[in-house]
């Protein structure tokens, strides 16, 4: 009788910067748009979810800080309909904040972060005893000082959590970010594990795998398709799904092998990047919550990820799922990959 989701790890705010082009070192760049908006793996699919479907439960689990950031986080869950009793405010620390740069014309992103009260988050704030949910997302590996520590006898606080969930009840989906191969590769693998799903892009798969999945700058479909089969094989996971610019390929463990293009979006119609993977994420396990198949669950995904482009933020174009399926009549599949 489980049902609904708890979004955990990283909940910050974004400051969204459009910039008409990125600069050379001590060159000037022209910023052309900015707004705050929330941001992490724990808010983009908390939002993301309730976009898609208000009726579904959605709880937070995290760390703020007691600063106008923290306030506004919480206001964005009050907002949406948000579990936020999980989101505890610490006064130690101020909130996580990434400043998020948007080259106009790419739409190609860069991240300076700041760990504030993510760094100080552990194992011991997640408390899942009284919980009904079905799933735990979680994230992100390598910007948490703390969870990426050894914690008692695991070799990271995220092995800890993700064991209490699953002991608890609960299915795991762990969430990667894009640092250094061998630091993904290291946080990562020990929680294979421990996880139902893993959802991440190509660069993180071959990170995982140790196998280069990227040649000039582009995806090369059938490296990502190899690591997924591996890390596939070290883990528990139910299925590896990987997105990346052209489409997603799935391997699951009852023999289900996908490959889907992403949606033909005109560029006229591109506002950033920011979000997409989240997007996607929350379109494919939120159809599978719902009895979904894998085929139809990533075709919900990828529309999702196209709607998601329309804006700078992270959830600002995301729709109920209906609204971003009928983004596939109006722009059509992309090429086959």
């Amino acid at each position: 009788m489980r049902r609904g989701f708890i979004c955990g790890g990283s909940w910050l705010v974004d400051k969204n910067k459009t910039i008409d082009a990125w600069p050379a070192e001590e060159a000037v760049a022209s910023i052309v748009a900015e707004n705050a908006q929330g941001g992490g793996s724990g808010f983009n699919m908390a939002v993301d979810l309730k976009k898609l479907d208000e009726t579904i439960p959605v709880a937070a689990m995290g760390l703020v800080g007691d600063d106008p950031e923290g306030k506004f986080l919480l206001e964005m869950c009050r907002f949406h309909g948000i579990d936020r009793r999980g989101l505890v405010v610490d006064d130690g620390a101020p909130t996580s904040c990434t400043d998020v740069y948007v080259a106009r014309y790419t739409g190609k992103r860069t991240f300076f972060h700041r760990q504030g009260a993510n760094a100080r988050l552990s194992p011991d704030d997640f408390d899942f005893a009284d919980s009904n949910a079905r799933v735990l997302h979680l994230g992100l590996p390598g910007l948490h000082e703390t969870l990426d520590s050894p914690w008692g006898d695991d070799p990271s606080g995220w092995v800890s959590v993700l064991r209490r969930a699953r002991d608890a009840g609960l299915a795991t989906n762990l969430e990667l970010v894009s640092v250094a191969p061998a630091r993904i590769a290291d946080l990562a693998r020990p929680c294979l594990p421990h996880l139902d799903s893993l959802i991440v892009n190509d660069f993180e798969i071959g990170a995982v795998a140790g196998l280069a999945t990227l040649r000039d700058g582009a995806t090369d479909i059938d490296a990502v398709a190899a690591a997924a089969e591996s890390v596939l094989a070290l883990g528990a996971m139910g299925f590896v799904a990987v997105h990346f610019p052209r489409g997603a390929v799935l391997a699951a463990r009852d023999g289900t092998r996908l490959r889907l293009p992403s949606l033909d979006v005109p560029r006229s119609a591109i506002a950033g990047t920011n979000g997409a993977g989240d997007a996607y994420a929350a379109g494919l396990l939120y159809a599978l919550h719902q009895g979904a198949g894998y085929d139809e669950a990533m075709r919900l995904a990828a529309c999702v990820a196209a709607a998601s482009l329309r804006a700078v933020d992270t959830t600002g174009a995301v729709d109920i799922a209906g609204n971003c399926q009928a983004l596939a009549l109006s722009w059509g599949w992309g090429p086959a990959i």
